[in-house]
């Protein structure tokens, strides 16, 4: 298997799924490619990239090609059992996968105003309030899956799975922008920080050479 993944720096779809693959437990390759920089435009014509048009995570299984970091998730579950990825109660499994499924669907202000960048710490910066309202959902739910499904466990659903993956980079997101969370959030966001694989990631992102500078800039205040 090969995944092509952007700049860990920024690339929230790409840690998505680079997490999904090390939570399947597949043996894979890595390919990373700096986003958006003057060879991007033609990289991302090759036929590596094709089935994609250009977009980042890809992973190629022999003749079998996978976009789309909720598409990888299913073909982990697919390779290596659901219960690998999923919840195994029926119940926590609807809600981690409708959660999963909102995450990768919902909260475009929290995208486009608090863009990835796990290099950096802002401190506490203001909140227009439509990021404010998908703060607030994101909270919410956390708390419910918690609250029902969480147990003695350190994620949303006990044990590691497919929604902690997806709300990953949500985490880290909340450090650099030094978002406010209640106790039970950063507890969360503690284990989900400490996690070998996430330390990994984050490490990596230290030593890529690639900046963009959009997203190097602290917030402007309102």
């Amino acid at each position: 298997m090969k995944l092509i993944i952007g700049n860990r720096a920024y690339s929230s779809w790409s840690m998505r799924g680079w997490l999904a693959l090390k939570l399947a437990g597949l043996e894979f390759e890595e390919l990373v490619v700096p986003l958006y920089d003057e060879a991007w435009e033609k990289r991302r014509e090759g036929d590596e990239f094709a089935p994609s048009l250009g977009k980042v995570p890809i992973l190629w299984d022999g003749d079998c090609v996978v976009w789309d970091s909720l598409a990888i998730i299913e073909f982990c579950a697919d390779r290596v059992g659901r219960e690998r990825m999923w919840p195994e109660d029926d119940a926590a499994r609807a809600m981690a996968r409708s959660m999963a499924a909102e995450m990768h669907s919902g909260f475009s202000a929290l995208r486009r105003e608090l863009p990835m960048n796990v290099r950096k710490n802002f401190g506490s910066t203001p909140l227009s309030d439509e990021v404010e309202a998908d703060v607030i959902r994101i909270l919410t739910l956390w708390m419910q899956a918690r609250a029902r499904f969480g147990g003695s466990g350190e994620y949303l659903f006990g044990d590691w799975t497919a929604t902690d993956v997806m709300f990953a980079p949500v985490v880290t997101r909340f450090v650099t922008y030094g978002v406010s969370v209640p106790p039970f959030a950063a507890t969360y966001m503690n284990a989900v920080l400490h996690r070998a694989d996430i330390v990994e990631w984050i490490e990596l992102a230290q030593e890529e050479p690639w900046v963009i500078e959009q997203y190097e800039a602290e917030p402007a205040a309102d």
